[in-house]
């Protein structure tokens, strides 16, 4: 299984073939089928070419009539129809197997990634993951309408044409075959060209996509910094990047084609010099070459589409590949399991946890930190102490680079910025408790302070939310992830800055319902504000990745040491906001 440095992996012919082998396990009985029916029916169209020469030659000997005439025509409509109907059967049966297997990878993609530890998506890119389980989707799903009938049919066709031209008279098909090595070579070439050109035109595909969505994500950034020139010229670069990728791919599927048509001229040349030949010495007749050359014929077309899918059929695998690459990775990788404690008394321990971001600096330095089961505890610090790092730890989305961490395995995270998926209120709250009931929706959202939402919707929770719904405010959005979490109702709770809600007119009643959400279970809390940490059984403070000071608010305040500063300026912060 390759993979770039950082990106997700993507497995090779091997593997990939392997596992499609896996997920047709269930239809294999009905693959035998289709290939048999395919044979049959590219069999019955062989007909035509043998009623042809055969009035060939009735027709030359003067023994044709009408008769002959009629009784050619009705095998050769029969033929055609039953040819036809075989076929169409044949395409029918191999779609349906076709997507319901690319339905159970497309299930498993979707539910392989769902469960990727969020620090492996960021370093290969959410935009690589966004692509595969879109646009290498579309693309093996798309392929479909071209490379189905090909396979199912035209490779019968040429097994069995071939047959046909050596059962004839075998210099015929000596000569057709003296002309498959340009063909080969055709085919040598491209598959050495074309899978790294499609790999290549993919892999820009994914950077852009990358583009594109942090430029979504960061919009409000964007706009802020000024960033918007700087951003639209990412994105257009890498939207070139796409259209050269592009333009090589389709400048290999020229060139193959060239190679298709130098084939084609060299096979009916050959057919025909040795039909001559074999006619002027008595080894065959016009009707036998006729029917030779309507073989050949019909075997280049057929040959040209096989070699000349496999341009769409490359295409497509890269992006199985890419798919199967996800689904693939192992388990273990897949879910970053965090374990319970052998000491129950004991919810989260941390053990000289180091952590840094790419090569940069360390973000976090000899963190060690024993949280009994239940504690509410508060991490504090200046900007870019290292708080959030430290909650996305414990949390599992990020694993230390040295240490241990062990957390329970109901742990739940909640972050400043909530999202509303599009959908009923209730689906946004039974995302979290697929079973809940009405009741027990209504009951998280009372706790959370949000019960006047309900009366706020004409729908109430069957009112849609989220883009292209009822708009909710930052506070609404904040209290809907606090009562989703309730209902999650997880061992760990771990609010980074959940309550950091824009304006400060909500600031009380989101700090109320953050307590009733943590009440029973072991919380950390990420303090935006310092009157929230004062709450909390235990204070953690940070500064430069290492935690320089831990104990209860009034322990830390009669220390007189960085977290007693701290408070002070926030109480003086908060009486002059009361004087203004």
């Amino acid at each position: 299984m390759g993979a770039t440095e950082h990106g997700l992996p993507v497995t090779g012919g091997r593997e990939t073939a392997s596992e499609v082998w896996r997920l047709s396990r269930g239809y294999r009985l009905r693959l035998a089928a289709v290939g048999l029916l395919g044979i049959v029916s590219t069999g019955v169209d062989l007909i035509p070419p043998v009623a042809i020469g055969f009035l060939v030659d009735r027709v030359q000997t003067g023994t044709a009539d009408l008769g002959t005439v009629l009784t050619v025509t009705a095998v050769m409509a029969l033929s055609a129809l039953l040819g036809a109907a075989g076929t169409a059967v044949t395409i029918v049966l191999a779609t349906r197997v076709y997507h319901t297997i690319l339905a159970t990878l497309r299930e498993r993609l979707v539910g392989r990634a769902m469960t990727l530890p969020q620090h492996r998506v960021e370093r290969a890119g959410t935009g690589d993951l966004i692509s595969r389980s879109s646009d290498d989707v579309t693309a093996v799903a798309d392929a479909a309408p071209a490379v189905i009938p090909v396979l199912t049919v035209t490779a019968f066709t040429i097994v069995v044409s071939l047959g046909g031209l050596a059962a004839l008279d075998w210099p015929y098909a000596a000569a057709f075959a003296v002309v498959l090595p340009v063909y080969a070579l055709a085919m040598r070439w491209y598959l050495r060209t074309g899978p790294r050109v499609y790999r290549a035109e993919r892999a820009a595909m994914s950077a852009r996509a990358q583009q594109l969505l942090e430029s979504q994500r960061g919009y409000a950034t964007v706009l802020g910094f000024g960033l918007a020139d700087q951003r639209h010229r990412a994105v257009m670069t890498n939207s070139w990047s796409v259209a050269v990728q592009a333009l090589r791919a389709r400048t290999v599927q020229s060139m193959l084609n060239a190679r298709l048509n130098l084939g084609e001229c060299l096979s009916l040349a050959a057919v025909l010099v040795v039909g001559f030949v074999l006619i002027d010495h008595g080894a065959s007749t016009v009707g036998g070459a006729t029917t030779a050359m309507l073989l050949v014929l019909r075997l280049l077309g057929p040959v040209n589409q096989l070699l000349f899918v496999i341009d769409t059929l490359q295409s497509a695998l890269a992006s199985l590949s890419r798919m199967i690459g996800v689904v693939t990775i192992p388990a273990a990788d897949a879910a970053d399991a965090s374990t319970t404690p052998s000491d129950l008394a004991t919810a989260v321990r941390l053990r000289e946890v180091a952590f840094r971001y790419g090569d940069g600096p360390p973000v976090l330095d000899d963190i060690g930190l024993d949280i009994p089961a239940g504690q509410h505890l508060a991490v504090v610090g200046p900007s870019g102490a290292g708080k959030t790092t430290l909650a996305a730890v414990i949390a599992g989305v990020h694993r230390p680079d040295a240490g241990t961490v062990t957390r329970p395995r109901r742990t739940a995270v909640i972050t400043q910025e909530v999202h509303v998926f599009a959908g009923t209120l209730r689906d946004n709250l039974t995302l979290a408790a697929p079973d809940a009931t009405d009741r027990d929706l209504r009951a998280a959202l009372d706790t959370t302070g949000a019960a006047d939402l309900l009366d706020q919707l004409a729908d109430a929770l069957d009112t849609v939310v989220g883009a292209g719904g009822h708009p909710l405010t930052e506070a609404q959005a904040q209290q809907l992830a606090l009562a989703r979490l309730l209902l999650a109702d997880p061992e760990l709770a771990i609010l980074d800055e959940a309550t950091a809600e824009a304006g400060s007119a909500h600031a009380e009643q989101l700090d109320r319902a953050s307590e009733a959400v943590l009440a029973g279970r072991t919380g950390i809390v990420i303090a935006h504000r310092l009157s929230q940490a004062a709450t909390c059984d235990r204070i953690v403070v940070m500064d430069a990745g290492r935690v320089i000071e831990t104990g209860t608010h009034d322990e830390l305040i009669a220390a007189g040491g960085t977290y007693a500063r701290l408070w002070a300026v926030w109480q003086a912060g908060q009486h002059t906001s009361t004087i203004r």
